[in-house]
């Protein structure tokens, strides 16, 4: 769509009863105007101007002049300013999305009185401020209502809670506050109900659960990033009805209840961040959960029996912990698994061979344990699918028409827009091109890695590693792998992240890698390597710190000419790939090296013994070197060994 000229002034013929122009300005530039011909429309029952970049105030006189108007779609757009509303009353609006815009203010005390059967309201990811108005809670058509991602303060009106007609909440991230647990308890015909990222307190534990009953209707709610404290609550396992729940980055503490075993529909749990301790009950294993947050806890003792056969895990994150001991051979029983991150613990052992049954595996982080022996070259047979399964599904919903006296007719078919059915998401942490990066929804589908670094592990490289076609990111730094750089690895045509730092890798860096089209971060730093870099595609932009740490390497990048660098066959490990010839002539040429180095070495002592001036001029210059040179290596010990920590 472009825009019309100033002189443009015809009036259109034509009377419209739905015009959906969703994501039709592909301009950036400010000030757009609704099209004039919107000021001739009368008859509009679905109007969808969503994610433009229309300017200006709420075109509330579409409402004004369009009495049949139904769906009023404004999301995604630039209009600023306060929440203006129609002076009419209009009886049949039922949707109106006005989220994602710059309006700010308060929202109006009065905004229920012109849509009396409003039942989907959005005005989510603005400026607005002050209280929720209290109207809302009489509105005895509204389902749906979500005024997340602003700067609401004060308390939520009980009454919007426990309303029998709202089937869905959302008032996440806002500055909301006030005991919001006993009114829960009453929320009779909500579904779901999401107030994360507020300043809702209170004990959990101690709320008197005796006096009325947990709501049946509900089957999602989310406190997390909030100040509750106290114990997680033994009644929750009550609850069997819920199917998600999430009570993330709050201020709980003691051990998980075994209560919560009871929660039989439960299909996503997060307890992460919060001061829990002690071992995870063994009885998970009884649900048919699918993703398992756990991470940044204090848990502790090795991994339990509690996830052994759960063949509906797909993700298991239990990063950040002080667990221990091996990973248990029943891994392999997690068949639908396909996150497993155990980053920053304290387990030990080989990595089990068990992890490559694993078919739908396709993100693994054992980072930062204590890991040792060799990489399982069977990993090199993993798929890394992907997986649709690792979001959380959460259906859309068109609107629909009513009509005069007509069935009710859907939209589906004919438009763009459709509002979710559940606003939890599944959000996987992973370190990838030197950064920690979040990846979810259709990202986190496509998203492929392994980070094995910063542990013990040890041996080569295994080749068959080459055969992960399918990963982006492939972290094995810090650890003390041998060998050289397969040169299999130029079969990773999609990986963007290739990190083999801090190792004693030696021999030169295959110049078949320069095939990796897709490589946007690589480092082999502080390694044996020798020879040149590669400069052709790919490599011609990575930066020096990729390469530093290797005395033998050079390169325009590292400022060093490949002619003058002498050979360190001397110094390094005989490659694997020289034959018994190559073997031959370096031994012939070590000897040589050492009969002419002793003899130098002769030679000097004879003329030392000889010449008393010559001797005492010698020790002089030895005791001023070796004082020198005492603190320029034990700074460059401490530098080195500073910098070969693992962050």
């Amino acid at each position: 769509m472009v825009m019309e000229p100033s002189f443009y002034t015809s009036v259109p013929k034509f009377q419209l009863t739905i015009i959906s122009l969703s994501k039709c300005i592909t301009s950036q530039q400010p000030n757009l105007e609704l099209p004039t011909f919107f000021y001739y429309q009368y008859d509009l029952r679905y109007v969808d101007l969503s994610h433009n970049n229309f300017s200006g105030t709420v075109p509330t006189w579409l409402l004004e002049n369009n009495t049949k108007l139904e769906v009023l779609i404004l999301m995604g757009n630039s209009f600023t300013g306060p929440l203006s509303i129609p002076s009419a009353p209009n009886s049949k609006v039922s949707l109106i999305d006005i989220s994602q815009n710059k309006l700010q203010g308060q929202i109006p005390t009065n905004v229920c009185s012109p849509f009396p059967h409003l039942s989907h309201l959005f005005l989510s990811k603005n400026a607005f401020e002050g209280d929720i108005p209290p109207c809302l809670s009489g509105m005895k058509d509204l389902s749906i209502l979500d005024l997340s991602n602003n700067q609401l303060s004060g308390r939520v009106p009980e009454e919007l809670i426990t309303k029998n007609s709202l089937t869905i909440l959302r008032l996440s991230n806002n500055n909301l506050s006030g005991h919001v647990l006993p009114v829960i308890l009453n929320a009779n015909g909500l579904s779901k109900l999401y107030l994360d990222g507020n300043n809702f307190s209170g004990e959990m534990a101690n709320v008197d659960v005796s006096i009325s009953e947990f709501p049946t209707s509900l089957r999602e709610i989310n406190l997390g990033n909030n100040k509750f404290y106290g114990n997680l609550p033994r009644w929750m396992g009550n609850v069997s009805f819920l199917e998600r729940l999430a009570l993330s980055q709050n201020g709980f503490e003691g051990s998980i209840p075994m209560e919560f075993c009871n929660m039989d529909r439960l299909e996503f749990l997060d307890l992460s961040e919060n001061n829990l301790f002690g071992s995870i009950p063994s009885c998970f294993n009884t649900l048919n959960i699918k993703h398992v947050h756990l991470h940044g806890s204090r848990l502790s003792g090795p991994l339990p029996i509690a996830f052994y056969n759960i063949s509906s895990l797909v993700t298991l994150d239990l990063r950040g912990n002080n667990l221990t001991g091996s990973i248990p051979k029943w891994i392999g029983t997690l068949s639908s698994l396909s996150v497993l991150l155990l980053k920053d613990n304290h387990f030990h052992g080989e990595v089990p061979v068990q992890l490559c049954k694993l078919d739908s595996l396709n993100i693994i982080d054992l980072s930062q344990n204590i890991f040792s022996g060799i990489i399982p070259s069977c990993l090199g047979n993993l798929t890394l699918p992907t997986e649709t399964n690792k979001i959380l599904t959460s259906w859309g919903t068109s609107p629909s028409l009513t009509g005069d006296g007509l069935p009710k007719i859907t939209l589906g078919v004919y438009v763009d827009y459709f509002y979710l059915g559940s606003y939890f998401e599944e959000v996987i942490e992973f370190t990838t091109k030197s950064g920690f990066l979040p990846y979810e929804g259709n990202i986190l589908s496509y998203m492929t890695g392994i980070d094995l670094s910063c542990n013990n592990l040890t041996g080569h490289i295994p080749p068959e590693l080459g055969n992960l076609s399918e990963i982006y990111s492939l972290n094995l730094s810090h650890n003390k792998l041998t060998g050289v750089i397969p040169s299999s690895f130029a079969k990773l045509h999609q990986i963007e992240s290739l990190d083999l730092s801090y190792n004693n890798l030696s021999g030169e860096i295959p110049n078949q890698l320069v095939e990796l089209n897709s490589l946007e971060v690589f480092s082999v730093a502080y390694n044996n390597l020798s020879g040149s870099i590669p400069e052709k595609a790919q490599f011609g932009t990575f930066i020096e710190n990729s390469y530093e740490g290797n005395l033998f390497l050079c390169g325009t990048i590292l400022h060093k000419s490949c002619s003058k660098i002498d050979s360190p066959s001397m110094i390094s490990t005989v490659s694997e790939d020289k034959g018994e010839d190559g073997l031959i002539d370096t031994y012939d040429f070590c000897v040589s090296f050492l009969v002419s180095y002793v003899a130098v070495l002769l030679t000097i002592f004879a003329v030392l013994y000889i010449n008393p001036y010559w001797r005492r001029a010698w020790f002089s210059l030895v005791g001023k070197c070796i004082t020198t040179s005492r603190y320029s290596n034990m700074g460059n010990f401490l530098t080195y060994h500073i910098f070969k920590q693992c962050v």
